[in-house]
């Protein structure tokens, strides 16, 4: 029996969950799907700049879940940018933090250590 899977933290979900070019149309296979632990990884290894370890200590897994989860993101994302692929956020094994600044402080969120919520 194989272990179950760990669910990664995530201090919120994305304001936006769709994007691509504007003549995408609703084709099915014109679309990447990316998971909000993906999305997560991105956000906190490149635009956060946090290290890999310091990412999968946010999300509370190992530093060599975290590099595949970023692999994988990355690799979604050039697929959408060089393929022209519309880009859709949604699902994945992870688990949200409270809205509220203090329950999110304890997860050690740097999008609200300066008193500030995320897409604010």
């Amino acid at each position: 029996m194989s272990r179950p899977r760990k669910k990664r933290n995530v201090c919120a979900l994305p304001k936006r969950t769709r994007f691509g070019p504007m003549d995408c149309g609703a084709d099915p296979d014109g679309y990447v799907k990316m998971t909000v632990d993906e999305y997560e990884t991105i956000r906190l290894i490149d635009l956060e700049r946090l290290t890999q370890e310091e990412c999968a200590q946010q999300m509370n897994v190992a530093r060599t879940t975290v590099q595949g989860i970023y692999a994988e993101a990355r690799k979604k994302l050039a697929e959408s940018l060089v393929n022209g692929k519309m880009l859709w956020i949604e699902g994945g094994d992870y688990l949200l933090c409270d809205d509220y600044v203090e329950s999110c402080r304890h997860c050690g969120c740097r999008r609200h250590r300066h008193g500030q919520r995320f897409g604010d």
